[in-house]
């Protein structure tokens, strides 16, 4: 009957916390591609912003339009600004989220090496008395085969 790994609980514990860390990294890349996404899509809205605003000024505009052209790219210019902030951050909760999730994988391998080293002592350990039992047999079988030649 083959020992049981000593270690499975912790074997289970490290599974259990490389499985959320692979979970939480996917939810942290998501959020990094959705604020990059926000991003681009402010500075596509600002180059077409800033189209309409040449465009208007070939055809001639008042000076109350105009400001209210460049207040209103300012206020663009400060949310990518902000959106950049966030980018910025994103990438950092990111990247803790990565070396978390590389430690974590780095302890179920150590832990599931010594599992997967203890299955095999435990296989040579069987095999070695499966060996065994079968020289056990066979010797019993022919010594009970020698007795009937003697007969």
């Amino acid at each position: 009957m083959a020992n049981k790994f000593s270690l499975q609980p912790l074997l289970d514990l490290m599974q259990t916390r490389t499985d959320e860390a692979t979970r939480q990294l996917g939810l942290l890349i998501a959020a990094e591609q959705s604020a990059r996404n926000r991003l681009q899509m402010l500075e596509d809205y600002r180059a077409d912003y800033a189209t309409k605003l040449r465009d208007a000024c070939t055809q001639g505009l008042t000076p109350m339009a105009l400001r209210n052209y460049q207040d209103f790219l300012a206020r663009i210019d400060d949310a990518i600004s902000q959106q950049t902030q966030a980018v910025s951050h994103s990438e950092q909760n990111t990247a803790s989220g990565q070396e978390n999730w590389k430690e974590q994988n780095k302890r179920l391998k150590a832990i599931d090496t010594l599992s997967h080293r203890h299955d095999l002592r435990e296989r040579v350990i069987d095999n070695k008395q499966q060996q065994k039992i079968q020289d056990e047999h066979t010797v019993r079988k022919y010594a009970v085969r020698g007795e009937e030649d003697v007969d």
